[in-house]
C-alpha cells in the first residue's frame, strides 16, 4: 500500500509540474507581445509629456526593439548553458525593474534606460519554448506549442486594447508601466514554482560573438527604424546597412572558428532552419502591416478624406483589431492540431495562403466595418497558425541544447519583420498625403499596402511549398495519444496517422 501511495504521489507531482509548465509559458510569452505594445499608442503623449520632439520619443519604441535584437540571443544561449528557470527568473527580476523605474520616471533618458531593460523580456519567448520541450511529453509539445506561440499574437492585442482602456479619458501613461510591473511580478511567481533543471549544452556564452551579433543587427534595424527621419537614401542608412552586412558577414566567419559558438552555422546554413527564418521574417510584417494599417484606415474621417470611419483610438482596438488578437486564443490549439495532422509545413502554407487572402480582402474591400475586421482576422489567424508551426519546425531540426538559441534566432527574424513592417507602412502612408489642417494618406496608399502584403504572402508560400523538406524529426501520434492530450484536446481526430 506504501508503494502505491508513493507511486501515486510521484505521479502526482510530476502531473502537477506538467500542467504547471503551459499555463506558465503562456502567461510569460503573452507578457513579452503585451509590453511590445502597451507604449506604442502613447508616443505621442509621452512626447507631450516629456516635452520632447517625435524623433526622440520614438526611441522609446526603437530602443526596446534594439535591446532585444542584442538580449534574446544571449539569454537563449544562457538558457541552455544554465538552465531556463534561472535565466528566466533573472529576465523577470530585470524587467520589473524597468518596468518601476519607467512608472516613476518623468525623464526621457531614464524612460529609455526602463524600456531597455524591459527588451530583456523578449528572450521569454525561447526560454519557455525550450522549459516546454524539457517538461512535457513529445505527443504534448506540438499542441502547447501552438498555445505558447498564439499567445504572441493574443497579448499584441492585449497591450493594445488595454492602452485604448486606461488612456480614452486622457489617462496618465505612467499607469502603464505600473500595470507592467504588477504583471511581471505574476510572472515571477509563475516561474519561481517551475521545477529547476540543469542546462542542456556545454561550453560558455560566446561573448565575442554576442558582440559582432548584437552590433550587427543594431545596424540592420536602426535604419529600418530611423529611415523615414535620416531619408532612405541617406548616407546613414546607406552606410548603416552595409555596415550591418560586413558586421554579420565577420560574426559567421568568427562562428567558424569558435568551439562553443552563440549560433552554430547549421542554423544559418541548413535549409529548413533558413526558411523556418524567413517564414518568420513575413510573419512578423504581416502582423505589425495589419495592425498599423488597418489602425490608420479606420481612424481616417470620411468626410475629410472619402473613405474609413473616423474611430477612436479605442474603437479601433476593440472592434476592429480585438476579434483578430483574441481569436488567438481559439485559433492557436486549431493552429496546433493543423500540425499534428498535416505537419509544420503544410501549416506554414496554410498559414501564408489564409494571409494572402486576407490582404487581398483588405485591398478590394474595405469600405463597411465587416469587411475590415474580417480582412483583419484573416491575416492575425494566419500568423497564430504560422507561429503554431515554426517551433515545432524549429525542434525538428535542432538537438535539445540549441532549442533556446534556435528559436532565439527566429525571434530575431520576427523583430526584424516587425521593424520592416513598421517602416513599410508609416513610409507607405506619409508620401504625398492629402492636403489639409492634418495630413491624411490617400486609399491608394492602403490599397497598396494590402496588395504587396498579398504579393508577399503568395511569395512566402511558394518558398515554403518548394524549399521545406516535409520530414525532419517526426513524433509519432496515435489517435488515442490525441484525444487523450490536454492542449489538443478530443478533436475527433480519427484521421490523424499513427506516423509520419
Amino acid at each position: 500500500m506504501l508503494k502505491i501511495l508513493g507511486g501515486a504521489s510521484t505521479f502526482g507531482r510530476v502531473s502537477l509540474r506538467t500542467r504547471l509548465a503551459l499555463p506558465v509559458a503562456c502567461y510569460v510569452v503573452l507578457l513579452v507581445s503585451a509590453l511590445q505594445t502597451l507604449v506604442v499608442p502613447v508616443v505621442a503623449d509621452i512626447q507631450a509629456d516629456l516635452g520632447v520632439s517625435t524623433s526622440a520619443a520614438s526611441w522609446v519604441v526603437t530602443a526596446n526593439l534594439l535591446a532585444a535584437a542584442v538580449f534574446t540571443p544571449m539569454l537563449g544561449r544562457l538558457g541552455d548553458l544554465y538552465g531556463r528557470r534561472p535565466v528566466m527568473l533573472g529576465v523577470l527580476a530585470v524587467v520589473l525593474l524597468g518596468s518601476i523605474l519607467g512608472a516613476t520616471t518623468s525623464s526621457l533618458p531614464l524612460l529609455l534606460a526602463g524600456r531597455v531593460a524591459q527588451a530583456a523580456s523578449f528572450g521569454l519567448f525561447p526560454l519557455a519554448i525550450g522549459m516546454l520541450r524539457e517538461e512535457l511529453t513529445p505527443q504534448r509539445l506540438t499542441g502547447a506549442m501552438a498555445v505558447v506561440s498564439g499567445m504572441l499574437s493574443v497579448g499584441a492585442g492585449f497591450g493594445l486594447v488595454v492602452t485604448g482602456l486606461l488612456m480614452r479619458n486622457g489617462g496618465d501613461y505612467h499607469e502603464l508601466f505600473w500595470l507592467a510591473a504588477a504583471m511581471t511580478a505574476i510572472g515571477l511567481a509563475g516561474v519561481w514554482l517551475l521545477p529547476r533543471r540543469a542546462g542542456a549544452a556545454a561550453g560558455r556564452l560566446d561573448w565575442a560573438g554576442a558582440g559582432l551579433l548584437g552590433l550587427g543587427l543594431v545596424l540592420l534595424i536602426l535604419p529600418l527604424e530611423e529611415g523615414n527621419g535620416w531619408g532612405w537614401a541617406s548616407p546613414r542608412v546607406l552606410g548603416s546597412l552595409a555596415l550591418a552586412v560586413v558586421v554579420l558577414a565577420a560574426f559567421v566567419l568568427f562562428e567558424r572558428r569558435v568551439t562553443h559558438p552563440l549560433v552554430s552555422t547549421r542554423m544559418l546554413s541548413h535549409r529548413p532552419l533558413v526558411v523556418a527564418n524567413a517564414a518568420g521574417l513575413f510573419l512578423g510584417f504581416s502582423m505589425f502591416a495589419v495592425f498599423l494599417s488597418v489602425s490608420a484606415l479606420v481612424q481616417t474621417p470620411s468626410a475629410v478624406a472619402g473613405y474609413g470611419f473616423g474611430a477612436t483610438v479605442l474603437a479601433a482596438s476593440l472592434v476592429y483589431l480585438l476579434p483578430g488578437t483574441a481569436g488567438g486564443v481559439i485559433t492557436a490549439p486549431l493552429g496546433g492540431r493543423l500540425v499534428a495532422r498535416f505537419g509544420a509545413k503544410a501549416t506554414l502554407v496554410i498559414a501564408a495562403v489564409l494571409a494572402g487572402l486576407g490582404f487581398a480582402l483588405l485591398a478590394v474591400l474595405h469600405s463597411a466595418t465587416w469587411e475590415v475586421i474580417v480582412g483583419a482576422l484573416m491575416v492575425n489567424t494566419a500568423v497564430t497558425f504560422g507561429y503554431a508551426a515554426l517551433p515545432a519546425l524549429l525542434i525538428a531540426h535542432v538537438e535539445p541544447s540549441e532549442t533556446s538559441i534556435a528559436n532565439s534566432v527566429n525571434s530575431i527574424a520576427r523583430s526584424v519583420g516587425m521593424s520592416l513592417g513598421t517602416a513599410f507602412v508609416v513610409t507607405m502612408l506619409t508620401r504625398n498625403p492629402i492636403s489639409g489642417p492634418v495630413p491624411l494618406p490617400r486609399e491608394a496608399q492602403f490599397v497598396t499596402i494590402f496588395v504587396i502584403g498579398a504579393a508577399l504572402a503568395a511569395l512566402a508560400a511558394a518558398v515554403v511549398a518548394w524549399a521545406l523538406p516535409r520530414a525532419g524529426r517526426p513524433v509519432a501520434l496515435t489517435v488515442a495519444e490525441v484525444e487523450a492530450d490536454d492542449v489538443l484536446g478530443a478533436a475527433g481526430l480519427e484521421d490523424v496517422p499513427a506516423h509520419r
